[in-house]
């Protein structure tokens, strides 16, 4: 956790900056929402939308989500709220909220491993493969039985090569390019307008965010994670509101 600053909010919780200097840099799942048995099946808790509103138009516009899924997930989920999206990690960035989504520059996943996951993801009940521009996930949060052979098969399809990696994620496991991270995401978006010249705000819950956490600590912000500094994703939601609520 980083020191607070003298202008640091922390009437209960951890603390921020005051709004006016404030960016946030937001994970999505476990973090925004509540962790859901598949990808589809979360669910936005009632007056979050307007939380959220709220926050962004306190500081001007400062406020991202970066996730590990597609942009496109996050505009179903969360239709015009955000002003920049990271999706993928950071691997693809939509800047504004009528901004392109900046293209992949990277490889595919091979149609091979793809067509792999899709034979083993249907030999175990309850498990769901997930598809990205440049990636795969597999999660077996339904069947924990899944864990280990999922991860051997995809050790043995990663065998030979070094573009892509091995990530744990919360009861999945995920191929990812290599290098890609939500911290290169939050130094991208901190370096331009409205972030910039703000203190960086990065709250997430998994192991995928601490790149994200320690990106906005080496730039003098805050960077936490569900549940060491908020005990739920539902205590976070409630100091986010309260951070609007007393500005």
């Amino acid at each position: 956790m980083t020191t607070p600053s003298p202008s640091a909010y922390s009437s209960s919780g951890p603390s921020a900056p005051s709004l006016d200097r404030a960016a946030f840099l937001l994970d999505f799942d476990g973090t925004l929402v509540d962790i859901a048995p598949t990808p589809d099946s979360v669910q936005v808790e009632p007056g979050l939308i307007d939380t959220l509103l709220r926050l962004r138009d306190l500081c001007d516009g400062a406020l991202a989500i970066v996730t590990g899924r597609p942009i496109a997930q996050i505009d179903h989920f969360l239709p015009g709220i955000p002003t920049a999206v990271a999706g993928e990690h950071g691997l693809t960035l939509r800047r504004s909220p009528d901004g392109a989504e900046e293209p992949v520059s990277a490889s595919p996943i091979p149609t091979a491993w793809q067509q792999q996951a899709e034979a083993l993801v249907s030999q175990f009940r309850d498990t769901a493969l997930e598809r990205k521009k440049a990636g795969l996930v597999l999660h077996y949060r339904g069947n924990p039985a899944a864990e280990t052979p999922f991860r051997s098969a995809i050790e043995t399809w990663l065998s030979g090569q070094d573009i892509f990696e091995i990530h744990p994620s919360k009861m999945a496991w995920e191929i990812r390019l290599a290098g890609i991270h939500k911290g290169n995401a939050v130094e991208a978006l901190m370096a331009q307008v409205p972030f910039a010249g703000r203190i960086p705000v990065f709250v997430g819950d998994d192991v995928t965010d601490m790149d994200g956490v320690r990106a906005a600590k080496a730039m003098g912000g805050y960077g936490y994670l569900i549940p060491d500094d908020f005990r739920t994703a539902h205590d976070f939601r409630a100091w986010l509101a309260q951070l609007g609520e007393n500005a």
